[in-house]
């Protein structure tokens, strides 16, 4: 009878020590504040702001492809222009959204930047890849116009030359282009003498106004 009442008793105080065990060995509900667990906000933000580019980082890398445009002749000067047109609409208004922050772009500042250099980086593809392109020839005009071309490329490659600089300058060249073409056109295709000579004296301004530009105070 003794041995009875032990066994049953020692089945009774095993029972009640089973939810305690089970208690201690639970997975943590959800929502848990263990901190082992949580990642805080600030975190979150640094983790992807390491894998998507600055919108200053995209604007240098937009740069840089009208740059290479510019150099191969993909892109001609009207091209350019109307580019570097809306590049600095772009950063006229990133400067408005920074002063009425402090300085500084929120987040709905960032997603519109982004949508717009969406925008433009696929009007950059579109230009390098239709059918315009820039043509020189190997006369004396030319040359010089294919010279003045690869010295704006450099400029906007180096940040010497800002977006309206360069709207400046292409809208000059692409001045030029015109007559040319249209002294071509009443002399058969070809520039007379006199024409040779207007042609000069153009290039030799926009020449000097490149290269005022490429080294005054202004940097991209």
């Amino acid at each position: 009878m003794k041995t009875r009442t032990l066994l049953l008793n020692g089945v009774a105080l095993a029972a009640l020590c089973v939810p305690a065990a089970f208690a201690q060995s639970a997975p943590p509900q959800t929502g848990s504040t263990s901190p082992t667990t949580q990642t805080s906000p600030s975190q979150a933000s640094t983790s992807t702001s390491t894998t998507k580019p600055t919108v200053a980082q995209r604007k240098t890398d937009q740069q840089d492809r009208i740059a290479n445009g510019v150099q191969s002749g993909q892109l001609t000067a009207g091209e350019t222009k109307n580019l570097e047109t809306k590049e600095q609409d772009l950063n006229k208004e990133e400067n408005n959204m920074r002063s009425q922050d402090d300085g500084h772009l929120t987040s709905a500042d960032r997603t519109k930047l982004d949508r717009q250099q969406n925008n433009l980086s696929k009007n950059i593809y579109q230009d390098k890849h239709n059918a315009n392109t820039a043509h020189y020839g190997n006369n004396e005009v030319g040359q010089r116009k294919q010279n003045q071309q690869d010295r704006i490329a450099q400029g906007i490659r180096s940040g010497q030359l800002t977006a309206g600089e360069t709207k400046n300058l292409e809208n000059k060249e692409q001045g030029i282009n015109r007559e040319t073409r249209g002294m071509r056109q009443a002399n058969g295709g070809k520039l007379t003498r006199a024409d040779r000579r207007a042609v000069n004296q153009q290039q030799n301004k926009v020449s000097r106004q490149i290269y005022n530009k490429k080294h005054n105070a202004r940097k991209r």
